[in-house]
């Protein structure tokens, strides 16, 4: 079968023919892939920063069709040969013992999405970035009828993760649940905080949309353009020429003498950049929560003081269970969220990463129908 495998770090992936998965086990699916996202974790992967070993078939973000099941799918699950399922990269093979696989909060019995003996497909064992894809049955979400492979697979990860940040950002994840908050999102214009925007307003949420660069900014006009009337909930902030300070007094008018009341109650953290950070935080009112996405290298320098005095909580977010997935998908469905996408062929990867790398906007996606 066709596969992209990356064979050496900071070097392209090379274009090969693999032999095709064995037949699913256990839990395992075979699925066929039809659409194959392009996740920044990828990018950090293929840089050698990580932990994992080569070779490897990348993207731990794709969608496809189940072809064949292993012999413990649970019934329950209903999932069957022709079912369109979009699949994430955590978790594969947990070890259904740990506390995580057995405190997993309604996700299937003996299954925990960050069991850390589980595999991650596209990182530690192979990902979508092939024709067929060996999947645990218990991390993957039936696709909405009126959504496709394309539009699925970037949610699998992208879609997945800022959920599970807006839920941490305590917002009621149900249309209208978000009534009332504030929610700061920092690198809105990019591949998660796009789909951040639209997740929070649809919720309900006022959302203070943050970038720094033309092109990230062009897509949130885009995005409050394509809301429509949802679009009046959504401030966009160039940070390039406002300050954190201008923009929290502009999110309401304070009280003479009480400006420490106004800010934002969230501020979602994506760009792995110490000014972003420092930013975000100065939006934040009192007793808010800063829910940290991304995991710079060098680590981030923060002040303890705004964690007493101000009271603020910091947390940060790796995916989500698979029932946060499949509530996520059924809601992007129904309220049409969708991530905007740039397709390539399996043959283009390469190219997919360069466009990547030179700050191409909204999520690049392999179409294996292409």
């Amino acid at each position: 079968m066709r596969a992209q495998v990356l064979e050496a770090f900071n070097q392209p992936y090379i274009f090969k023919k693999i032999p095709k998965p064995s037949s699913p086990k256990g839990h395992e699916l075979l699925v066929k892939v039809e659409a194959a996202s392009y996740c920044h974790t990828d990018a950090v992967f293929a840089s050698g920063a990580m932990w994992q070993t080569l070779p490897r078939v990348g993207s731990h973000e794709f969608a496809g069709t189940i072809v064949a099941l292993g012999e413990a799918v649970s019934p329950d699950q209903n999932l069957q040969v022709g079912l369109p399922v979009g699949v994430p990269g955590r978790a594969f093979h947990p070890c259904g013992k740990c506390y995580e696989c057995t405190n997993n909060d309604g996700d299937p019995d003996g299954y925990g999405v960050w069991c850390t003996k589980a595999g991650n497909l596209g990182l530690a064992c192979d990902g979508g970035f092939e024709e067929y894809c060996l999947v645990d049955s218990r991390q993957v979400a039936p696709i909405p009828s009126n959504m496709t492979a394309v539009e699925t697979a970037p949610l699998m990860c992208a879609g997945v993760t800022i959920w599970n940040a807006l839920q941490t950002a305590r917002v009621r994840m149900e249309t209208g649940g978000g009534i009332g908050k504030t929610i700061a999102i920092s690198g809105a214009g990019g591949g998660l905080g796009h789909l951040g925007v639209q997740f929070a307003v649809k919720l309900g949420c006022k959302v203070i949309a943050i970038d720094t660069s033309d092109a990230a900014l062009d897509l949130l006009k885009g995005i409050v353009q394509d809301l429509g009337p949802w679009g009046v909930n959504v401030s966009i902030v160039d940070a390039r020429k406002q300050t954190a300070e201008q923009t929290r007094s502009a999110i309401s008018q304070p009280r003479a003498g009480l400006e420490d009341e106004v800010g934002a109650d969230a501020v979602l953290i994506l760009p792995e950049a110490q000014q972003a950070f420092d930013y975000g935080m100065k939006l934040l009112r009192n007793h808010g929560i800063c829910v940290m996405v991304s995991f710079p290298k060098d680590g981030l320098h923060f002040h303890p003081r705004d964690l007493v005095f101000r009271h603020i909580s910091m947390v940060g977010v790796l995916v989500g269970r698979n029932r946060q997935l499949r509530a996520m998908l059924n809601f992007a469905a129904k309220e049409g969220v969708r991530a905007r996408v740039t397709t390539y062929k399996l043959e283009q990867l390469n190219q997919l990463v360069a466009d990547y790398h030179q700050g191409a906007s909204g999520k690049l996606v392999v179409d294996m129908s292409k």
